[in-house]
């Protein structure tokens, strides 16, 4: 019954994230913000409210290991995967913004904070207003270097068949199905790790990890294919971004997070790795099916250390 439970609270995230994508996107073209800013600001807070959500409701249920595993894990799976199968299925493209110049610093820096202010084994609700004001400066960069964007073009028939009431109704839709699913995700989530005696950790880092991760990956593709691979980018460093600071952030706010680095090192490790290749191919602007099978296959090493031991134990 428990799979049955979180087979249904991974859909009601994953459809109610996709509510709130959208409309956000809709009123946002409402009022001519650019396509990256788009991707950056509203797309990428939408696609990490599931992680937050969960690791907030893990967080109340003294979780600290699910809560902070599963941002952890979608930090991972949003470059590797995502990131990884954009590449692959798109052409290669020249970018109009200057990925590595603007954005770098936002995919590396919030990584190094979490993982120094996680070296007492504690994230408490200090660290989380530092890790929330992170995230406000990079809101305020993004703002403020907008007019460098190019705004949208919305024509007349849009905006006349533009409704707020419907898109209100659809958001609070939205964010009702993401808070339930979250608190049903985590309970299902928790007793199916307690029957195959594995970690919440090894649960929180693959498994919810790569659920509250389908959004970004189903958001990127359908990108990918419009050609709009930049927007994509800026959704992963944002959803990044957001998953650092506003996930563990949140998760801390409600309670104190106790962390082990030495135990999860390959987990931070793989993350900071992860960070730093992103800025590589940034740098280089290596938007290419080399660079997304170079992805790939750290995807896949995270995956044989993750999931072999599973299998292993239930296979036992």
């Amino acid at each position: 019954m428990d799979f049955v439970i979180f087979i249904l609270s991974m859909a009601a995230l994953i459809f109610g994230a996709d509510f709130i994508i959208n409309q956000s996107e809709r009123i946002a073209l409402r009022f001519n913000i650019s396509e990256f800013i788009i991707g950056s600001t509203l797309i990428a807070l939408g696609t990490s409210l599931p992680e937050m959500a969960t690791s907030m409701a893990a967080s109340l249920d003294n979780k600290a290991d699910l809560a902070i595993a599963n941002a952890v894990g979608s930090n991972i799976i949003n470059i590797t995967l995502v990131l990884g199968v954009v590449f692959l299925i798109s052409k290669p493209f020249v970018s109009v913004r200057d990925f590595f110049a603007k954005d770098s610093l936002w995919a590396l820096m919030p990584v190094f904070i979490f993982i120094l202010m996680s070296l007492d084994g504690n994230i408490d609700r200090f660290d989380a207003s530092l890790l929330f004001t992170l995230m406000f400066a990079y809101l305020l960069f993004l703002f403020r270097n907008a007019k460098d964007d190019i705004l949208q073009s919305v024509d007349e028939e849009f905006k006349k068949n533009f409704s707020w009431i419907k898109s209100s109704l659809l958001l609070m839709l939205g964010f009702g199905m993401v808070v339930i699913g979250a608190n049903f995700a985590i309970d299902s989530a928790s007793n199916i790790a307690t029957q195959f005696g594995v970690s919440q950790w090894l649960i929180g880092v693959v498994v919810i990890a790569f659920g509250t991760s389908l959004p970004e990956l189903i958001v990127s593709i359908s990108a990918a294919r419009k050609g709009k691979v930049g927007m994509v980018i800026g959704n992963i460093i944002g959803s990044n971004l957001a998953n650092t600071t506003m996930v563990i952030g949140g998760a801390a706010m409600v309670n104190t997070l106790t962390i082990n680095l030495s135990k999860y090192l390959f987990d931070m490790a793989l993350m900071t790795v992860s960070s730093v290749i992103l800025v590589y191919i940034t740098a280089n602007k290596l938007y290419s099916k080399p660079a997304g099978i170079s992805l790939i296959i750290l995807l896949a090493l995270f995956l044989h250390e993750k999931i072999y031991p599973i299998a292993e134990h239930i296979a036992s």
